[in-house]
């Protein structure tokens, strides 16, 4: 009997009998579900999800030989099956599908460890820290190569003085002084020579920087009339002949105050200074016509040179009050003149905080012991007077007031001394500028 010779069974499920003549029923042809189209590939591919097999229940992979021999039927029999689930000698799973073969895990990355480009900013971070430090570096090494070229006198009396108030109180003098000066440079800035000796002040002011609150920058007119210590009574500016210390206690006796300070800049450092900076911008109410001063300026705002700045802030006669509108002139340059030698374009770029330093220190004197910081704060207040900060003149009594030195100033007394106290104690003056 061959395979097909099955014995027939009852479709209604009653057994059947052989007979010679009877119809035996014939086993229809069982098929399974076939299986979806299998990738292309061979036992290199990926490890792929598989469907359940239509009998419920956990599928059991069959592992498929590495010698590409079929899969076992997983039902018995040994035998192989093709896509729709006849013998085509390959294998597959309990739901009729092939299995591919297992592959190794590929490897992780490590969980704590963070990407490349998370961790630039370190190096950064590092590379910003050398270059602000070398910025740095050359901004002090300009500033102390500048300072360093600056002269020491003896300024600060070693005697009595007045009693210590609140803030410090800073001495500024403008002075004639040629020292320095090529003659080339004197015929330049038209000073009359570099061979005359001596010096005058062509300005004396007092800064008070106070500890807190505003500071006030005091013009004293220099034709002041006064009692010089150890001398005569004279103009005040008669003082500075005597020596800086003279001069600082002059300013003492007269004031109340106690200087602790002393800067004077002559022709030439401030006519540098000016230069260094590409001038400062003034705005002329009127034209101003001096052959004293050298100098023929339009009415309206322009740039003036170190030159031109030369002649305006010493010019005396143009006009009718002489010295007084001289020393207003003179507080407004100086602050325009502060406010932009401290700009950040002149501060913070090496080379031009270097040639500036450089082009002040070459008339520039300040008291023997004074600091680096102390000149830098004091430079820092003077550009608070040219942002609105309290500027001011001593209030004056008589203009004209007949000597024997010529005419000369004097003070409104009761004004003056409460000009004073008010800046010993710290407090903002109440005097019209």
């Amino acid at each position: 009997m061959t395979d097909d010779d099955q014995y027939r069974m009852d479709p209604r499920g009653r057994g059947g009998r052989r007979g010679g003549d009877e119809t035996i029923a014939q086993p229809l042809p069982v098929r399974r579900p076939r299986p979806a189209a299998r990738p292309q590939g061979g036992a290199g591919d990926s490890t792929r999800m598989m469907p359940s097999g239509p009998r419920g229940g956990a599928q059991q992979p069959a592992a498929r030989p590495a010698s590409g021999r079929p899969y076992a039927d997983p039902r018995g029999g040994g035998r192989g099956y093709d896509g729709g689930g006849y013998d085509g000698g390959r294998g597959y799973d309990g739901g009729g599908y092939d299995r591919p073969p297992n592959r190794p895990a590929q490897p992780q990355r490590p969980a704590g460890r963070a990407p490349r480009r998370r961790r630039r900013w370190p190096r950064v971070l590092a590379a910003f820290v050398v270059i602000v430090g070398l910025w740095a570096g050359l901004l002090l090494w300009a500033g102390l190569a500048a300072w360093h070229k600056v002269a020491r006198v003896d300024a600060i009396p070693t005697g009595d003085q007045p009693a210590a108030g609140k803030g410090t109180n800073v001495l500024l003098v403008g002075s004639d002084s040629r020292a320095g000066l090529t003659s080339a440079q004197a015929k330049a800035l038209r000073t009359g020579g570099s061979n005359i000796t001596g010096s005058r002040t062509d300005s004396i002011m007092v800064l008070h920087m106070p500890d807190s609150g505003e500071p006030t920058l005091v013009s004293i007119p220099r034709d002041t009339y006064v009692q010089i210590p150890g001398h005569r009574a004279n103009k005040i500016n008669a003082a500075f002949s005597y020596g800086p210390q003279v001069l600082v206690q002059t300013v003492e006796n007269v004031t109340g105050l106690r200087i602790e300070h002393y800067m004077e800049i002559g022709f030439g450092g401030f006519a540098g200074i000016v230069d260094s900076v590409g001038g400062v911008r003034m705005c002329l109410p009127k034209a101003m016509d001096d052959t004293y001063a050298h100098i023929n300026l339009p009415a309206g705002c322009q740039n003036l040179s170190g030159a031109n700045a030369l002649g305006y802030v010493r010019s005396r006669h143009v006009d009718a009050t002489s010295d007084l509108a001289r020393v207003k002139r003179q507080r407004e340059f100086l602050a325009a003149l502060t406010k932009k030698v401290a700009s950040p374009g002149n501060l913070l770029v090496p080379w031009r905080l270097k040639n500036v330093g450089e082009s002040g220190a070459q008339g520039l004197a300040v008291e023997n012991g004074m600091h680096s910081w102390t000149a830098l704060r004091i430079l820092w207040t003077l550009k608070k007077i040219g942002n609105g900060g309290n500027s001011v003149q001593v209030p004056i009594a008589n203009a004209a007031y007949p000597t024997s030195a010529g005419e000369a100033v004097l003070w409104d007394k009761t004004k003056a001394a409460a000009l004073f106290d008010a800046l010993n104690h710290d407090r903002s003056p109440d005097v019209a500028p």
